[in-house]
């Protein structure tokens, strides 16, 4: 199976000239999610099924098969959550990856640990959580940890090297039908924009980075925001300023808590 992928990429890449998406193969589509769409984020905790959204983006390893046909007979789509730059010690397949692909820590994320995004075993182990999140039901992913070159991973890693890796993880979930997010990675969204499906980002408003991500609503795809900082929590006149910028720059933006257990949740509507 895996020489028939590569053969399939090959043609892909030639056939396309090394750009764009796969797309242009008519055998294959997946799930597009427009500028609209209304959605829920929760990577911990029981998952809160009464939100009236159109999707919810949930953690691949911690939901269950059912929840995820809950979620479908109610007419949501689901994107379910990896991380495709580090080593989580508590995965089910963290005993897969090889010591020489581990690198430093992720600074305040406790058995986390940057990933050499070159090493063929990695890439082999992410296939494989795409294959997971496939068979599972999901309709799209969403990648973490797609900026490791900005980042002290001990690896060196270049601009290129994660510009090539996030068009792979982009390529392998196309081909399986699966829609892609962009997670952050503002600098290389030029670059980017014409594989991924929608956009995830987290804090540009309160980083005044909002600018780099328009290229996604210049496409008709989807910017999906998240906040943390507590003035929004706590000051109705702030979030009600941020809200109004996010509906200026027609972004789906939410206010949540940074462990995204569901403790509380504000949506500009």
């Amino acid at each position: 199976m895996r020489i028939l992928t590569a053969l399939i990429l090959i043609i892909f890449l030639y056939g396309c000239g090394g750009g764009g998406s796969v797309e242009s193969d008519p055998e294959i589509d997946w799930y597009r999610p427009d500028v609209n769409t209304t959605w829920h984020w929760q990577l911990q905790g029981t998952i809160n099924l009464d939100y009236n959204v159109e999707l919810y983006d949930i953690d691949l390893f911690d939901t269950s098969e059912e929840i995820i046909e809950t979620l479908h007979n109610q007419g949501k789509k689901v994107i379910c959550y990896f991380s495709a730059g580090s080593y989580e010690n508590w995965r089910e397949d963290a005993y897969k990856f090889p010591k020489e692909a581990i690198g430093n820590d992720l600074d305040g994320w406790e058995g986390e640990k940057w990933l050499d995004i070159r090493n063929s075993t990695v890439r082999e182990i992410m296939q494989e959580r795409l294959d997971i999140a496939k068979n599972k039901g999901c309709d799209g992913v969403e990648p973490d940890n797609v900026d490791s070159y900005i980042n002290n991973t001990g690896f060196g890693l270049t601009y290129e090297d994660q510009l090539e890796y996030n068009k792979f993880l982009a390529q392998e979930a196309h081909l399986r039908g699966l829609s892609i997010g962009l997670k952050n990675d503002l600098m290389q969204i030029n670059d980017l924009v014409d594989y991924f499906d929608f956009a995830l980002n987290e804090q540009c408003h309160e980083f005044n980075e909002c600018e780099f991500l328009t290229p996604f609503i210049q496409k008709g795809k989807p910017v999906f925001n998240v906040e943390y900082a507590q003035i929004y929590v706590i000051d109705e006149q702030e979030r009600a300023k941020l809200c109004q910028k996010a509906r200026d720059e027609n972004f789906r933006t939410l206010i949540l808590p940074k462990d995204l257990d569901d403790s509380f949740r504000f949506e500009c509507n």
